[in-house]
């Protein structure tokens, strides 16, 4: 317990002091949010949080990078998507561009050695997906990445959920006995609570695409890391369960766009948040209720862990 309250402590305190330092250089290169028709807020804000939550999880996680080899390859993946992360707060970039960065980070780690590997067969054991695992890991970890960066919507709301997805991993891996996954977690959990004292509603600086990809990606790739000893649909339903309000809210937003004949990348005013709001909820309100609702997937997904529902 000692060393998990360590690792939190490292990232929390590294991250609670970089973010000031991060919103002054926000302002410096005109990493700037400012309101518009789809904004919630009526004030310039700094959009580069992504810096001092990388900071804060490298200070612990370099920590881990002696222990194994797929540390490294995770560091590095997320050092592409945020640097991919601050050119987009910056100056702007294409969804290709995106797109080509985010495959590229997968690609990284992929070869570092995490990989999804193996898929349940209800019927005969299991299926060992070779080569196929490549496209496979690339599609999870992009598409979670992607999720993540469109919750990304109010103040504190991606900081909050990926705490709460966080921390899940970090029990269920140190119950799998995979304590170096564990570590990562709760490194990256403390990290955020650090820049959730400058993001929960007022906001004083977002997460930009610098930290709400750079947390998606993350997050998806210890749930990679952390389930490639199971071997049952457990380990795939899982992460999908605990990452269920980003999950359902990007496959609702394509599923309308394409059914209105609008790209999938153009943005809108209907997620989940933006429906709250429209009932009467406040801004502090709807995020509280999406927190309780990821509490609720979290608390089911380690129910199905511990009945083996979907063994």
């Amino acid at each position: 317990m000692q060393q998990y309250l360590y690792f939190f402590a490292i990232a929390f305190l590294v991250a609670l002091f970089t973010t000031p330092l991060v919103s002054r250089l926000a302002f410096s290169i005109g990493a700037l949010d400012k309101p518009g028709k789809r904004k919630i807020h009526d004030r310039i804000i700094p959009r580069l949080g992504g810096p001092a939550v990388f900071l804060g999880f490298l200070a612990a996680a370099a920590l881990l990078l002696g222990d194994d080899q797929r540390v490294a390859g995770l560091i590095a993946g997320g050092t592409v998507i945020l640097l991919l992360g601050v050119a987009d707060d910056i100056r702007g970039i294409s969804p290709k561009i995106k797109l080509l960065g985010q495959t590229l980070a997968a690609i990284i780690v992929i070869i570092s050695g995490i990989q999804i590997q193996l898929v349940s067969n209800p019927f005969n054991g299991y299926f060992y997906l070779g080569i196929l695992g490549v496209p496979f890991t690339i599609f999870w970890i992009v598409s979670v990445t992607n999720a993540v960066n469109l919750i990304d919507g109010l103040d504190g709301l991606a900081s909050g959920v990926s705490i709460i997805a966080l921390l899940t991993f970090a029990f269920i891996a140190h119950q799998m006995g995979q304590t170096t996954v564990s570590l990562l977690s709760i490194a990256l959990a403390g990290a955020v609570f650090g820049f959730l004292r400058y993001n929960f509603f007022p906001a004083k600086i977002f997460l930009g695409d610098s930290g709400s990809m750079f947390l998606g990606f993350m997050i998806s790739v210890l749930a990679v890391y952390g389930l490639l000893k199971g071997i049952t649909v457990v380990a795939f339903v899982v992460p999908i369960v605990v990452l269920g309000v980003p999950i359902f809210d990007t496959c609702f937003a394509i599923f309308r766009r394409f059914r209105a004949h609008k790209p999938i990348f153009q943005a809108d005013k209907k997620h989940i948040h933006h429906r709250l709001l429209s009932r009467g909820l406040t801004h502090r309100q709807t995020v509280l209720v999406i927190y309780g609702i990821s509490v609720f997937f979290s608390m089911s997904a380690l129910l199905i862990m511990r009945t083996g529902l979907f063994l």
